[in-house]
């Protein structure tokens, strides 16, 4: 079923092109071959051809997409990208997730582009050319190396990898686990403490990112973490006294937090409208089965009320997943102190993802939970989405504070910005 994109009224026209051209190229030339491009990762030991065929699709999808100028939205146009501005990528983002695997086929690829972003704004020109040009041309790759398994991953206060400067060096040591594409990456971006813990400044002003190529000697990969039970590249890493020029830190010293912020709160946003596009696809597929499968002497699904529920809840859960997103990423845009609307989005979009996954699986039975259809790994995305960028309790505890502090300070909440 091919996604259904109009134009919105409420949006420019640049935006609406960008949404219909992105759609066009899913709908056309993306949908009809998933099987090809992404069904052989599903075999343990997939025939050479049929790797070999996928490789060839994906380059022509790709070489389709950079000619529609739609290659690397989420970066400036000088360094290869559209240069398109935070709600334009946004908007873009809900159409390309309809399809798993899409974004990687117009120049997004997590983590490389969260990478990406971060070498743009706190990179040198030195560390553009030598780094940041050749991961977007696709001769490098990159990993995120700042989860640590003795540490809470939602308090940043908590990492101990610790960056000593020795000279013109940094010697490094820590252990990250959950590192992403830590075994293809040509480097990492490793989140350090360079500061005393015990000195009386702020804690989150001591952390430092730095750039280690995978080839350093005392990077050791101890393992893929398994996730959801299969073999993943989520690395676990020991940096035992690894040594990398001054010059590889990115930004000032100390600016390592702020790098992360800068990260976490654009990505989450992104991560949302993600899965919005995801919810489209489980919902049209959920649709689609119910209009068709016939039971109990020939009626429809559709004609049973349990069905009907599950529609009207589906079509509520991704409205409200959306229209959330949306008010959010305004927010941010314009300014304004978006934390609050963060943390909600950052709750409630996995969940009500989740939610719809699950009643499309419902709806397919068997075959929801088969390899056949991408519903199962929608369904463990939405699950892990609830840990990753901070749990969900965390941000609840947030939301609760940022409510309650605007309330002592003699003023309520203004729903309305």
């Amino acid at each position: 079923m091919a996604m259904n994109v109009k134009p919105v009224p409420a949006l420019d026209d640049e935006v609406n092109e960008i949404r219909l051209g992105t759609a066009e190229i899913v709908n056309q030339d993306i949908l009809p071959v998933e099987d090809k491009l992404w069904g052989w990762m599903a075999s343990g030991n997939p025939r050479k051809d049929v790797v070999e065929e996928a490789k060839q699709l994906r380059h022509e999808v790709q070489n389709k997409v950079k000619t529609a100028k739609l290659w690397a939205p989420h970066l400036p146009t000088e360094f290869g990208g559209m240069g398109l501005s935070f709600m334009q990528h946004a908007y873009m983002n809900e159409v390309l997730a309809y399809s798993p695997g899409a974004a990687s086929l117009f120049g997004v690829v997590a983590p490389n582009s969260g990478n990406q972003k971060i070498l743009v704004k706190y990179g040198t020109p030195e560390q553009h050319e030598k780094w940041l040009k050749p991961l977007t041309e696709g001769r490098m790759q990159s990993a995120f190396s700042m989860t640590e398994p003795d540490n809470a991953g939602s308090d940043p206060r908590s990492l101990q990898t610790r960056a000593v400067l020795d000279g013109d060096e940094w010697v490094i040591n820590g252990h990250k686990w959950f590192t992403s594409n830590g075994h293809a990456a040509d480097f990492y971006i490793v989140m350090c403490r360079t500061a005393d813990p015990d000195d009386p400044g702020g804690l989150n002003e001591k952390m430092t990112q730095i750039i280690v190529p995978q080839k350093t000697k005392g990077v050791n990969i101890v393992r893929g973490v398994p996730v959801w039970g299969k073999a993943s590249s989520h690395c676990e890493i020991i940096y035992d006294n690894v040594r990398v020029p001054k010059e590889n830190q990115l930004g000032r010293t100390g600016t390592g937090h702020q790098a992360a912020q800068d990260r976490l709160g654009a990505g989450r946003v992104y991560h949302c409208m993600n899965s919005v596009g995801s919810m489209w696809r489980a919902f049209d597929l959920m649709i689609d089965r119910i209009t068709t499968r016939e039971v109990h002497g020939g009626e429809k699904l559709e004609e049973k009320q349990f069905m009907q529920g599950f529609i009207a809840d589906s079509y509520m859960d991704i409205q409200s997943a959306r229209l959330m997103t949306i008010h959010c990423a305004e927010k941010m845009e314009s300014g304004a102190d978006p934390r609050t609307d963060i943390s909600s989005i950052k709750v409630f979009v996995p969940q009500a993802y989740h939610r719809v996954v699950d009643r499309a699986i419902q709806v397919w039975g068997a075959a929801g939970v088969s390899g056949d259809l991408p519903l199962a790994n929608m369904y463990q995305g939405a699950r892990t989405l609830r840990i990753a960028d901070g749990p969900d309790e965390v941000h609840k505890i947030l939301i609760a504070k940022n409510i309650l502090r605007r309330y002592h300070a003699g003023e309520s909440w203004d729903f309305g910005n």
